[in-house]
């Protein structure tokens, strides 16, 4: 005879299952961690190759030397041949340029943006001078100002004023409508409603110029010395090539992408602390 009552079923019912709930878990490395990883591996992967895979190809040293070549070729380049004190001048060069540069693209495309009419008259004169190679005005900066580091800065300045003033100009003309006439219903003035709705709108595509101008900045600053110059990595470069010194010409790009590398990274940091309200998207390409 079943002797369970409806009520011993009620609280059977009632209790709390026996089984914990399963804790999903927690990986060993972080996303960032394993990224980290992962591009270290491949920049080992990369010594190695240019270690050992110019002999497993039989190409000789002055062709491409190894990576300890290139090492010691450095270290030589160091002591003799003053190697800090060029690659200071090419980083200051960078920065002056890309500096002044930005600056200029920025103001140039605020009042393009907010002045149809100015960028009409204006906008066939600055497309001309994009398009004319910047290796041909070098010369003539050395020519006017001599063997200093002013043409570089200018060289450089040039290269970067366009992408810059592109982004800001386009953001600009597309700011939406809407912000504005809010911002005007609060009766608020031409300057406010460029600095609360118009040029906070322009921060991430003027981040996305400033980007590519880093970049940019260094090229500019490196054709300056390539054509007119006697001091900076771009003369370092040069020399080494006069000389059939393949390791040092290595040398003068690694330093030169290092100096590229350390400009990108320094705005992405201050991109990251001016827009850090912005949502993040979980993949990125830096």
């Amino acid at each position: 005879m079943n002797t369970t009552t409806a009520k011993d079923l009620t609280m059977s019912s009632s209790e709390p299952s026996a089984v914990p709930a399963t804790q999903p878990r927690r990986p060993l490395f972080s996303e960032k961690a394993r990224t980290v990883c992962g591009s270290l591996v491949l920049l080992v992967l990369f010594i190695a190759a240019w270690q050992w895979g110019p002999g497993m190809l039989g190409l000789p040293e002055y062709i491409l030397p190894n990576f300890m070549q290139v090492v010691r070729e450095g270290v030589v380049m160091w002591n003799n041949a003053q190697l800090l004190q060029h690659f200071g001048v090419t980083a200051m060069e960078v920065v002056f340029g890309f500096l002044f540069g930005a600056l200029l693209g920025l103001a140039v495309g605020v009042a393009l943006g907010l002045s149809p009419r100015a960028e009409a008259m204006l906008s066939p004169y600055i497309l001309a001078l994009q398009i004319a190679p910047k290796v041909a005005f070098a010369p003539l900066f050395v020519m006017w100002l001599g063997y200093t580091i002013y043409p570089k800065i200018i060289v450089a300045v040039l290269i970067v004023f366009f992408p810059i003033m592109i982004n800001v100009l386009s953001a600009i003309r597309t700011v939406d409508p809407d912000m504005v006439n809010l911002v005007r219903t609060l009766n608020a003035g031409r300057w406010q409603i460029f600095h609360l709705v118009e040029f906070r709108s322009a921060l991430p595509a003027l981040f996305s110029g400033l980007r590519i101008a880093s970049t940019l900045s260094v090229i500019g600053v490196t054709v300056g010395e390539l054509v007119g110059g006697n001091q900076g990595l771009g003369y370092l470069l040069v020399d080494g090539e006069g000389q059939g010194n393949t390791a040092a010409v290595f040398v003068s790009i690694v330093a030169l992408t290092l100096i590229g590398v350390v400009t990108y990274g320094a705005v992405v940091w201050a991109e990251r602390k001016v827009l850090h309200y912005l949502p993040k998207v979980h993949t990125s390409t830096v």
